[in-house]
């Protein structure tokens, strides 16, 4: 009896430790084995490596978009950085005292003031580019915000009807009809640009009421540059933003100014927004309603 056991003991302990084996044999059977020398095999491991890199990089490969061309990156990087000195050791700091100084109402109507100046440009700009609720968007906002918004100091026609102002210039135009942007350019103080755009805003300035007003030279800069002041008092440090998470704040602005444009041109007409109350409404106030547009 005792001899009986200890043989079935030991056929079961054969029987255990030999089926596991066997079946990493089998399994073992089902994948080829490669012997990689051993001066190879770094060599092997970079080019499967390389080999899957591509594959998950393959259709983005194929793409190569160019937004602008480029040729003068030379001398637009060195406007870029005179540009990017001047903004930080002057025209920042003076904007930043001069926020300190004026209440921020102040400083959104003195951008209102002079936003509705330039009412002229953008609806004939949206004229010559036949956009006609556009065109009549830009006359109704200067008559109400030039009439019950004290000569554009306040917004009535945004905050009241819904009606909000439309970005046209001529730059914008040339685009609409074909023109593309040339080549980029990063003009000194007025920042990034291109060929295209540089000269719709030398057109536009026919249109600029300053250049019409009986101002000298000094008091037209001055004018200017308190415009630019108060815009970028009212501005949240967008520009320090892209300068501190871009590896390459140059190509980032070029590739970002690129894409703007191209929207603007090829934006579609607004929708007016809606507001809440019961005389104050867009039905009320906005005539494109009252024209069924």
């Amino acid at each position: 009896m005792l001899r009986f056991l200890t043989s079935l003991i030991l056929l079961l302990t054969v029987t255990l430790v030999a089926g596991p084996l066997q079946a990493v044999g089998f399994a073992a059977t089902d994948v080829p084995t490669v012997i990689i020398p051993a001066g190879q095999q770094n060599d092997q491991f970079d080019e499967d490596f390389d080999d899957d890199f591509d594959d998950d990089f393959a259709d983005e490969g194929s793409f190569d978009e160019i937004l602008i061309a480029d040729p003068l990156e030379g001398f637009n990087r060195g406007m870029f950085w005179v540009n990017d000195k001047l903004y930080f050791y002057l025209a920042k700091p003076v904007a930043k005292g001069y926020r300190f100084i004026v209440p921020r109402p102040v400083r959104v109507s003195v951008g209102n003031f002079f936003s509705n100046l330039l009412t002229p440009m953008r609806a004939a700009n949206a004229l010559l580019q036949l956009k006609f609720t556009d065109f009549g968007t830009e006359i109704y906002r200067f008559v109400v915000n030039s009439t019950i918004g004290i000569a554009g100091l306040f917004d009535p026609a945004t905050s009241l009807a819904g009606v909000e102002k439309v970005e046209e210039d001529f730059g914008q135009t040339l685009g609409y009809y074909g023109a593309g942007h040339g080549f980029y350019l990063v003009l000194p103080v007025l920042g990034p640009s291109s060929l295209r755009d540089t000269t719709g805003g030398l057109v536009d300035t026919v249109l600029d009421p300053f250049w019409y007003a009986d101002l000298t030279t000094m008091e037209h800069l001055g004018a200017k540059v308190f415009k630019v002041t108060n815009g970028l008092s009212l501005d949240k440090d967008t520009y320090e933003s892209i300068v501190r998470d871009s590896l390459d704040p140059y190509l980032f602005v070029r590739a970002a100014y690129a894409q703007r444009r191209a929207a603007q041109v090829g934006k579609v007409d607004y929708s007016i927004l809606t507001i809440d109350g019961s005389f104050l409404n867009e039905n009320n106030l906005n005539p494109f309603k009252w024209l069924g547009m």
